[in-house]
């Protein structure tokens, strides 16, 4: 995909996970590909991984596509154009407590040594929600967000090709998606991410987060 986009689109910038982007300028336009987000998952054939592609222009997420291979559900995003699963438009739920959601949660699993902390809060979350889901693919647990499946997602230590696409998808199907302080969430390289709908990630970000 690399290649492929380089021969149609060769003034954008190429970022991505199996690459050094120390050369990146934050400041043009630039293609986010993880060609397999849900790495671990794939090794073991768990049906949960997705191919996300984002372009930023100058920081902010101006197009997200994330596609899952095995449902063949296509979501995707323009700026100013509302998000969409296979041509239908969709919306975050309308869910306002934390005791009618579900929550998925990231372990962020290469920094183990912040299991303890990580996993209280999931412990507090667990008690309050309706019930919660681990999935392993930053990606798509976004994206169902966006389109209601699930009310709310978060975790920490996420790269930017993990959430680029998501983002913009998430925030034209009319959710939020913020940082560990709750401010909305800037495309850096590495980002502490809370998503939902405007009630339940202020509820994370407030009650389980601060």
């Amino acid at each position: 995909m690399h290649e492929k986009l380089g021969t149609l689109y060769p003034n954008i910038q190429f970022m991505g996970e199996e690459k050094d982007n120390s050369d990146i300028d934050m400041n043009g336009l630039i293609w986010v590909l993880d060609p397999v987000d849900g790495t671990t998952n794939l090794i073991h054939d768990y049906h949960y991984s997705a191919i996300s592609l984002a372009l930023l222009d100058s920081g902010e997420t101006v197009m997200g596509i994330v596609y899952d291979t095995y449902l063949d559900e296509m979501y995707y995003a323009q700026k100013g154009n509302g998000s969409y699963l296979n041509g239908q438009k969709i919306h975050v739920s309308e869910s306002k407590t934390m005791k009618e959601s579900l929550i998925s949660i990231g372990t962020s699993p290469y920094y183990k040594c912040e299991a303890e902390e990580n996993f209280e809060i999931f412990m507090h979350i667990f008690k309050d929600c309706q019930d919660i889901r681990r999935g392993g693919c930053a990606s798509l647990d976004m994206v169902h967000v966006a389109c209601g499946r699930i009310d709310g997602y978060l975790e920490n230590h996420l790269k930017l090709w993990d959430y680029a696409a998501g983002t913009l998808i998430v925030r034209e199907a009319g959710g939020e998606v913020l940082d560990y302080g709750g401010r909305n969430l800037s495309m850096t390289l590495e980002g502490n991410v809370v998503v939902g709908n405007p009630y339940i990630s202020s509820i994370l970000v407030q009650q389980y987060l601060r």
